[in-house]
């Protein structure tokens, strides 16, 4: 075996935010630099919450800058280049990538338990693909369930009871239907076979194969990474006997093994990168061309909050279900990359009717540099820009000295 090589954890950080799209030159603000980034990332989380705007969106703006939504609804609702699907959660993805999720169509429902539940609820199941195949593509509201008398799903989570709901789910993880469009937040449903394009690739790789090809997107995302961050990122959870399927690929020369070095210790773990990473390593030393910029809470860079502290020396929590009182930072606060440091976050909330971006607070990470501030300055006024705000509103309490001049004038 070849001996390691050595980066310091510098470099790590910035293998890990060039290869997420967060530095360097700025992707194109068109359907292909969209496409391209998504391409980078594997996935783009799906989440409800528009306080500020749904996460995917942030996601993109964060990498490409002020952006027309039409070109996204393009790729996914026309062109179909993108589709939604389960990555590491519900997620938009690709539909070139679509052999790594078929695995996952073929064997549900995987629990006893969902398979009962849909062999008792098979009328309910047929009335809907009846339905779609007819009427599609629909929204849930025009479904019902009068007359099927289905048995009821009972959880402790928001499913518990929605059979109608709890079977659209299980219908799409199991491929038969996807999401067509949308009106809304609102999912139109319509059948797989007449959402997915003709030339998408359907490819039945060998499982260990597929695992190969997985591995080394999901390493590619992070830049550098251990088996357990790759395990977790991407297709989460979903990569059966990945020691050997590293260990083939470093066989092949496809990957090769780092050690991150500080001056006191090497970090724990076995770490790989890409070896189609390896000019990267030289260009991030010699050519670093970091950016300022605000992140998701569901951010690919952060999902992993492990390894975000590990990286960053970062801990996040999102506290959307934290109760008011008890929040140390704010319903869905952004993190602010400058850099290759995480250095604070802000707290802010899009009125729609007002047409103002409220800045609620902004916190500083210790050690934050105060030359930062102009950078993060311009940085919220792109993201009120993005979302239409015609005014930003800081609450000046609220704002550290460190940066309250630049940020309030």
């Amino acid at each position: 075996m070849t001996h390691p090589l050595i980066i310091s954890p510098t470099l790590a950080r910035r293998l890990a935010i060039t290869r997420q799209r967060l530095a360097g030159p700025s992707p194109k603000p068109n359907a292909n630099g969209l496409l391209d980034v998504v391409r980078d990332l594997g996935c783009l989380q799906l989440d409800p919450i528009s306080a500020v705007a749904r996460s995917h969106l942030l996601v993109l703006w964060s990498r490409v800058g002020q952006y027309d939504l039409k070109q996204l609804d393009q790729l996914l609702w026309h062109e179909r280049h993108l589709f939604e699907y389960w990555a590491h959660c519900a997620s938009i993805v690709l539909t070139e990538d679509y052999p790594f999720y078929h695995p996952m169509m073929r064997s549900f429902p995987q629990s006893a338990r969902t398979r009962e539940w849909m062999e008792h609820n098979e009328p309910l199941k047929r009335y809907i693909l009846r339905e779609i195949r007819r009427r599609g593509p629909l929204p849930s509201r025009l479904l019902e369930e009068d007359g099927i008398h289905p048995k009821t799903w009972v959880s402790t989570g928001w499913t518990s009871g929605r059979n109608l709901n709890r079977m659209l789910d299980a219908l799409w993880i199991g491929g038969k239907i996807m999401v067509a469009g949308r009106a809304g937040i609102q999912k139109l449903w319509d059948l797989t076979e007449r959402v997915l394009p003709d030339w998408t690739p359907r490819d039945r790789l060998p499982e260990r194969e597929l695992v190969k090809q997985a591995a080394q997107k999901s390493l590619r995302a992070l830049g550098v990474a251990t088996p357990r961050h790759i395990q977790l990122h991407f297709l989460r959870g979903r990569y059966p006997g990945l020691p050997h399927a590293l260990s083939d690929l470093e066989r092949e020369g496809l990957i090769q093994r780092v050690e991150i070095k500080d001056k006191q210790s090497s970090w724990p773990g076995t770490w790989y990168l890409h070896t189609d990473d390896q000019a990267l390593v030289e260009q991030v030393t010699d050519d670093w061309e970091p950016r300022t910029t605000l992140l998701s809470p569901f951010d690919n860079l952060m999902c992993d909050r492990a390894r975000a502290r590990q990286l960053f020396n970062y801990d996040y929590t999102i506290e959307i279900y934290t109760p008011k009182p008890k929040r140390k930072y704010g319903y869905y606060v952004l993190s602010i990359l400058h850099g290759d440091r995480l250095i604070g976050r802000v707290d802010p909330e899009m009125d729609r009717d007002l047409g103002q971006l409220r800045v609620n607070a902004v916190y500083t990470e210790p050690g934050a540099p105060a030359s930062a501030g102009r950078a993060i300055a311009r940085a919220v006024e792109d993201l009120a820009a993005f979302l239409g705000a015609e005014e930003i509103l800081y609450n000046n309490k609220k704002v550290p000295g460190l940066w309250k001049k630049t940020l309030t004038g």
